[in-house]
């Protein structure tokens, strides 16, 4: 089994990336909201729920 991970880079300590820093949360969620409401790919609708009406029919008439 593989295992996939991934370490932070260092943020400089310069004065230039602390402006952004506050609003990181604030775009982060926004993303994940957006990503959320305009992703169409939804596996819990093409997932098998159980046999269907043919299989019945097929099945229903040999145990008669």
């Amino acid at each position: 089994m593989a295992t996939i991970t991934s370490a932070s880079l260092p943020v400089p300590a310069s004065g230039r990336g602390a402006p952004a820093k506050p609003f990181a949360e604030l775009r982060a969620f926004w993303r994940h909201v957006l990503a959320r409401w305009f992703n169409r790919y939804r596996p819990e609708l093409h997932y098998m729920r159980g046999p269907g009406p043919a299989w019945r029919a097929k099945h229903m008439a040999g145990s008669r």
